[in-house]
Order: structure tokens, then C-alpha cells, then sequence
């Protein structure tokens, strides 16, 4: 039986009528990307970088997802040929690349994503999930239609080069991380230093005029609100993870008094 494929997050970017609204999910457990997966948001972005998360439980968090009205995009933990393929095969349709710092790297990561000779991707789809193991009509010859690929600007480097990376064929957007950005110019942990805030911007203007949209990390509302404003067309704005520490970190505030205060016979100490 012919089955169909989603839609890819370049796609649905390039009929928005507004900027999307994303999170992370991090917690590499199936149960939370579901529950995560209807939530509301446009997006989300199961991460392999800095996360718990291997093929097998990707494999398990877009099983559980499929089916809800949110879109997915996955990170690799590096920018590696090998893995790229894996991923693609698992089924995933939206990548974003971590750490490009140049155009050659972005063509290495679209190069990765294409069958020869466009790229260098292997051929397995009689084996894999991308193709629903053959079940996708002529899945070999529209593959490069069914991924997108953004990939992140997240160094000076990439800063400086992100006209170029804009223009490789195959970069579908870009997506800025303050964090790694911030870390690379000498201001470690100080992603809302003013001189942070100056590159992201240039690279958003810089995305704009080469027509494609462009992203960032943003936890802090307000900053959040000014890169919206500033121009970006997606947004990643909190994380599984994060969600689930403050809430229990507030619980914990609310309902369990300090040490201090439980000392002089209070309530709280009996």
C-alpha cells in the first residue's frame, strides 16, 4: 500500500502567516515527547546533542509523536556523515545541524542528506522507516524533497560566515544558539550580553535578505519577544527538562519550609 510522508518543517516555514513556537525535548523518554507533542506548539526538537537520547529512543519518541499536530525536527550530536544517514533512515524528516561553522560544513551537512550524485547518503531504503521500507512511492528519486536542514550558527566563526552558509544550496534555514555563541566570543554563560544580542541580529538581517528563515533559542520571554521582533521566524522558547526542574523546585519552595524557619517550632516542624 502507497503511504505518504509529512510535510517538512521547510515547508510549513515557508506558508506560515507567524512566526512558530517551539521547545526542546530532552528527556529522551517517549511518554514525555507525547505529551509534549500536544501540547499546542508548532514544534519541537528532540535533541541528541546534549541529551540522553540514541537511534533506539529517537526511534521510539517519532513513533510516539506521529499522528499529533506538531511538527519535528531532530538534532544530531555532531555534523557526521554516518549518523546524518542513520537519522534519515529512522524516518526523520527535519534536521538541525549543530555547530556549522562555514559553508563548507553546511555543504557537508546538505551533502548528507542527498543520494548520489547530489550527496553522498547511502542507499538502504528497502531496510529503512524513511521510505516505510519501500512503501513511499519513488521515495529514491524525491528523497531530497522529504528533508529539510537548518543548521545552527552558534560560533564567531559562523557569525562572520553566515552569508556564506545562507547561500549553500540545501540550507534550508539557519537557527542561532546564544549560548555556544556567547561562549565563542569570550562571554561564557552571558547570552543576553549586548554583544550577543548584536551578532544574533546580524545573522537574522542576514537570513532575511537571503530570503530564509532563520531561528533562536530564547528561554527568557522578553527575549524571546525582541528576536521575534527582530525578525526571527521560528523559536525555541523552553524545554522538557526545564519545565519539570522549576516546577519541582517550585513545589518544593511552596511546601517545605527552610530549615530556619522550621527551627523555632513552627507548624512545618511537626
Amino acid at each position: 500500500m502507497p503511504l505518504p510522508l509529512n510535510t517538512t518543517f521547510r515547508d510549513v516555514m515557508a506558508t506560515a502567516d507567524r512566526p512558530l513556537a517551539g521547545m526542546w525535548v530532552c528527556s529522551g523518554s517517549p511518554l514525555i515527547a507525547e505529551l509534549c507533542a500536544g501540547a499546542g506548539l508548532d514544534w519541537i526538537l528532540i535533541d541528541a546533542e546534549h541529551s540522553p537520547n540514541g537511534l533506539e529512543s529517537i526511534l521510539a519518541q517519532l513513533q510516539a509523536i506521529h499522528g499529533y499536530p506538531v511538527h519535528t525536527m531532530v538534532r544530531p550530536p555532531v555534523n557526521d556523515t554516518v549518523l546524518i544517514k542513520q537519522y534519515l533512515d529512522l524516518g526523520v524528516q527535519n534536521l538541525l545541524v549543530p555547530m556549522v561553522h562555514s559553508a563548507a560544513e553546511a555543504e557537508a551537512a546538505v551533502a548528507a542528506t542527498r543520494y548520489p550524485p547530489e550527496g553522498v547518503r547511502g542507499v538502504g531504503s528497502a531496510l529503512a522507516r524513511a521510505a516505510r521500507w519501500n512503501r513511499v512511492p519513488d521515495y529514491l528519486a524525491r528523497a531530497g524533497e522529504t528533508v529539510s536542514v537548518a543548521v545552527q550558527i552558534e560560533s564567531a566563526a559562523a557569525v562572520e560566515a553566515v552569508e556564506d552558509i545562507l547561500a549553500v544550496e540545501g540550507v534550508d534555514a539557519i537557527f542561532m544558539g546564544p549560548a555556544d555563541l556567547a561562549a565563542s566570543m569570550g562571554l561564557l554563560g552571558q547570552q543576553e550580553h549586548p554583544e550577543v544580542r548584536a551578532a544574533v541580529e546580524r545573522c537574522l538581517d542576514a537570513a532575511k535578505k537571503s530570503g530564509k528563515p532563520a531561528g533562536v533559542n530564547a528561554f527568557n520571554p522578553d527575549t524571546a519577544r525582541h528576536y521575534l521582533n527582530a525578525g526571527a521566524t521560528f523559536i525555541l522558547v523552553g524545554a522538557d527538562v526545564a519545565l519539570l526542574a522549576r516546577g519541582s523546585e517550585a513545589l518544593a519552595a511552596q511546601f517545605i519550609s527552610a530549615p530556619e524557619e522550621s527551627a523555632g517550632g513552627s507548624p512545618a516542624s511537626y
